[in-house]
């Protein structure tokens, strides 16, 4: 197999940040889709929250094909969908036309979560495997880190469309730079001897205990990222009266604590267990979230306290989430992209859940958002737990 150089790997970086277009670069338009479209908080937060619940089930697809088709026609295939879904997105005249757009956008950057990770573990091996995944989520994260302020600073100067513009320029940038860097990484020996049967290949997997205990403490620590993340603009602009921009800006800061969280995973690889650093990624997560919530009943409420434990969380986020995402790739090597599918499956599900929950509930104050980062963080640790149980031995 060639072997990767600095385009491949720049190449995986770029596709990572699909995903973030998707996600991210939409919430600091929420309120103005709302007051567009004149709708109410559970259906503009559905704008949101169906990217999220798209993507979780396009995700074992793209796996699995992966796995008998091979990474590169699949992955063309899921960045050609984004790009449609943006223009969708970006002429919709109504919101249920912008919610379609924003479900084939998402369908297409499904592709990204799942594919890099198998292309990463294809090209540079399970040794390699934790560092690669690390240095992915690092790229990851300047699409949360600068979607927000850059999306607010947008919406602020030309419009909530602007966005959907900027994604479909951006995306066509990263597929044209795929199509002409990416070499495929499955060997045709792989995809010769790919076992038959979805259904079996998902039992073999969740069959084993490490594997369910690797995907759902990510799931769990993304129910309480995005319990967080999808309150937040509301909690900003409407209870503190500050703007898309001010929103932007603060919201920033957490994904920047995640890639040092990720720096210092990278850092500790080979040198402290996949399943310590979830556990401790866990613990200070649910810390975090337990003091945030403390203070707000306390009657304090500030963009401080709203990102400032916001930025603890994500930074234990990025000490623990490459080593659970390794970690359960690596359990059967042989199904590296179905692994890796079902994995971001569990996680975007159950990010998607406390998004559309917050809208549901949504009562003008603080506490829903309370409710599901301390409940999310509070199961990431029971999971990372269950890591450190051994099945007995008969």
């Amino acid at each position: 197999m060639k072997p990767p150089g600095i385009g491949f790997a720049v190449s995986l970086g770029a596709i990572t940040l699909i995903a973030p277009l998707s996600i991210h670069l939409f919430l600091p338009a929420m309120p103005a889709v709302q007051a567009v479209f004149g709708v109410s908080d559970a259906l503009v937060q559905l704008a949101f929250s169906v990217t999220m619940f798209t993507m979780a089930i396009v995700t074992p697809v793209y796996g699995t094909l992966s796995d008998r088709l091979g990474r590169r026609p699949v992955l063309l295939i899921g960045l050609a969908l984004f790009l449609a879904g943006s223009l969708v997105a970006a002429t919709a005249p109504t919101i249920a036309v912008l919610i379609l757009g924003r479900m084939v956008q998402a369908a297409g950057a499904g592709c990204g979560l799942t594919l890099t990770r198998a292309m990463a573990r294809d090209a540079y091996g399970p040794e390699g495997l934790v560092k690669a995944i690390a240095y992915l989520t690092i790229a990851y994260t300047l699409g949360p880190m600068l979607s927000p302020p850059f999306g607010g600073l947008l919406i602020d100067m030309i419009g909530w469309r602007s966005i959907f513009w900027f994604a479909l320029i951006a995306g066509t940038l990263i597929t044209a730079g795929a199509a002409i860097v990416l070499h495929e990484t499955r060997s045709p020996t792989d995809r010769a001897n790919h076992p038959a049967g979805l259904l079996a290949l998902y039992g073999a997997l969740l069959r084993d205990r490490s594997f369910l205990g690797f995907i759902l403490q990510s799931g769990f620590m993304s129910f309480a990222f995005f319990g967080l993340a999808s309150a937040s603009p509301f909690l900003v602009t409407g209870m503190l009266g500050r703007s898309a921009t001010e929103y932007g800006v603060g919201f920033m800061f957490m994904p920047l604590a995640y890639c040092c969280g990720n720096i210092i995973s990278s850092r500790l690889s080979g040198r402290v267990s996949v399943e310590r650093m979830v556990l401790i990624g866990s613990v200070l997560c649910f810390t975090a979230m337990v003091v945030q919530a403390a203070i707000i009943l306390g009657g304090h409420l500030s963009l401080l306290i709203i990102f400032a434990p916001g930025a603890v969380m994500t930074f234990s986020q990025g000490l623990a989430l490459p080593n659970a995402q390794a970690g359960a790739i690596r359990v059967k090597p042989g199904l590296a992209g179905t692994a890796a599918g079902l994995g971001v499956f569990v996680q975007l599900m159950l990010s998607a859940v406390p998004a559309q929950l917050n809208g549901f509930f949504a009562d003008g104050t603080a506490r829903p958002m309370i409710l599901l980062t301390v409940s999310g963080a509070a199961l990431a640790v029971v999971s990372a737990a269950s890591l450190f149980v051994r099945p007995q031995r008969a």
